[in-house]
């Protein structure tokens, strides 16, 4: 059984990698003010590599200490992004949905995803780097092991558990960016972590494609066209999705009704 020094290191790992992005990020800040596109790129391949490095390490946390430490761990980091993230999202489907509506140009678009999935992918070296050290049992053979998929469902099935779970991040997004609530980082984090909790033992509960492309790419016991139906294609209909959803008039009456009724008090 893991001990709590095995916890420490990983917490430790998680406090390394966000505070190296950090600093990645005020430097990008400080030195690229004047290349928005240039700074928005490296904005998203820093995010997208502190989201998927902090993951890699929540698996370990997952695998070990079970799915509510898990859930403790991304709610409080997934507010600490929302904070310090700028304009970054490191998440594909945003930038689709801005083509959609017209707000970002296509080519944009597809270099800032591109952007992610390098910072996606590229990190688990450094990953690799810290899990090699060993100094937590719980990092023992991962370094160079095999992963395993976190699909315990078929693909179809798994597919609509991510696009249904991705659209209803996306509208609760949406709908608290428009009212503005007090604590709406804490609520928007506390509805994306319940979900997670939800699927995880679906899908693992993703809804990002870079995110688990980083993470379960490649993993036994998923196809490669597995993977890309269920946390590509299966997000990116969700994300879309939620435009519409957004839309419909009992989401814009419900935000009528909220917003009369604190312009009220």
């Amino acid at each position: 059984m893991p001990g709590s020094i095995d916890l420490i290191v990983s917490t430790a790992y998680i406090g390394v990698t966000i505070w190296i992005a950090y600093w990645l990020r005020l430097y990008a800040l400080f030195y690229l003010d004047s290349y928005p596109l240039t700074r928005a790129l490296v904005f998203e391949f820093i995010a997208t590599a502190e989201l998927c490095g902090a993951c890699f390490e929540l698996i370990i946390i997952a695998d070990n200490w079970g799915v509510w430490m898990y859930a403790l761990y991304l709610f409080l980091l997934t507010i600490w992004w929302s904070i310090n993230w700028y304009e970054a999202s490191a998440c594909p489907y945003t930038h689709m949905e801005d083509v959609v509506i017209r707000k970002k140009p296509l080519i944009v678009a597809f270099l800032l995803i591109c952007a992610e999935l390098a910072g996606g992918l590229l990190i688990f070296k450094y990953i690799q780097i810290l899990w090699a050290l060993q100094f937590a049992s719980t990092h023992k053979n991962r370094a160079y092991g095999d992963c395993t998929t976190d699909l315990q469902v078929s693909a179809i099935t798994g597919a609509l558990v991510e696009c249904i779970a991705t659209c209803m991040c996306r509208v609760v997004s949406r709908v608290l960016g428009d009212l503005n609530p007090r604590f709406s980082t804490i609520i928007d984090a506390f509805v994306g972590t319940s979900l997670v909790v939800a699927a995880f033992n679906y899908t693992g509960g993703y809804f990002n494609p870079a995110l688990a492309t980083s993470l379960k790419y490649g993993c036994l016991g998923t196809s490669s066209m597995e993977h890309v139906i269920v946390y590509w294609i299966g997000a990116c209909i969700g994300s879309i999705a939620s435009l519409h959803v957004y839309r419909m008039s009992f989401v814009q009456n419900f935000i009528q009704v909220q917003e009369s009724t604190n312009a009220i008090y």
